[in-house]
């Protein structure tokens, strides 16, 4: 008896689930369990002892501690100053890294070692490293202590608004490491665009000016949005972030431990999920009222 052959839809189908079957598998064995794991300690107060993880339901305990200790206040605070860098490194990595591809997307000499020169910061540039290379002041420009902004930044601003921004002008060099991943995506995105557009405008008068403001930018508008997402959850998750420090810190401490851990954790993941649904909405708000402009 003679199968019938499978559609082609159906083909289609088994060969995309067979490639989500990687992740999947890996997601439900190696991230569900420790994500559900996390929920019930953040409700408990653990202990480690010499028979195990020992564990103690104590409620909200936990998430209040958070908004009435000290040891919370120095979270909430170290999330704020986050928030804060967010607001002006996600843009200039944003902007350097659309720079950075529109010229990489040149047809140029050896434009395929200056992309691999961009993208191997993304491999090598661990926390560790990254540690180091601030230690010994590679992380910042000369000119930005010789001139003396950092001070200015401290006499001009409150604490609050100058810790943060002081930390952009001293780690620069490092904030721009982390448009590696940003600037391929511009390069596929700017590989899409239709030359013969350029041609049209160009016929019609458009210098390069003119044509990078109404070709290039509004084809790049939602790569610009996966960009902001994928800059932000990138620094959000950064090994050295002061709110992932102060997570794993806590971890083992005697006064906090796993319990206050992952309850510092999950408000941190939802002040996250906040921030990036506050960028969405604003980006998108702000493309509605280009189109109608």
């Amino acid at each position: 008896m003679t199968r019938k052959p499978l559609r082609r839809d159906r083909r289609d189908n088994l060969v995309g689930w067979s490639f989500l079957s990687v992740w999947t598998v890996g997601f439900l064995v190696f991230t569900l369990w420790p994500i559900a794991t996390s929920i019930v300690y953040s409700f408990s107060q653990v202990t480690i002892e010499g028979t195990g993880i020992q564990q103690a339901f104590i409620g909200f305990e936990n998430y209040r501690r958070i908004f009435s200790s000290a040891v919370g206040f120095s979270f909430l605070e170290s999330v704020s100053d986050f928030a804060i860098e967010l607001v002006v490194k996600v843009p200039i990595i944003t902007v350097f890294s659309i720079i950075i591809a529109v010229l990489l997307n040149q047809k140029i000499k050896l434009r395929g070692f200056f992309r691999g020169i961009y993208f191997l910061p993304v491999i090598i540039a661990s926390g560790p490293v990254i540690n180091q290379l601030i230690a010994q002041g590679a992380a910042t420009i000369p000119i930005v202590e010789e001139m003396g902004i950092v001070d200015l930044i401290n006499t001009v601003f409150s604490p609050t608004l100058a810790r943060p921004i002081a930390s952009i002008f001293q780690e620069l060099i490092v904030i721009l490491w982390f448009s590696g991943v940003q600037i391929l995506l511009f390069i596929a995105a700017l590989q899409k665009i239709d030359q013969q557009i350029y041609e049209a405008a160009m016929i019609d008068g458009a210098g390069p000016w003119e044509s990078f403001w109404k070709i290039t930018m509004p084809s790049l508008k939602n790569m610009v949005m996966v960009s902001v997402v994928f800059t932000i959850i990138n620094l959000a998750t950064f090994s050295e972030n002061p709110a992932i420090a102060h997570i794993k810190r806590n971890m083992f401490a005697l006064d906090t431990g796993f319990g206050f851990s992952s309850a510092v954790a999950w408000v941190y993941f939802l002040a996250l999920a906040v921030i990036l649904a506050l960028s969405v909405l604003l980006l998108r708000s702000f493309q509605r009222e280009k189109v109608r402009r």
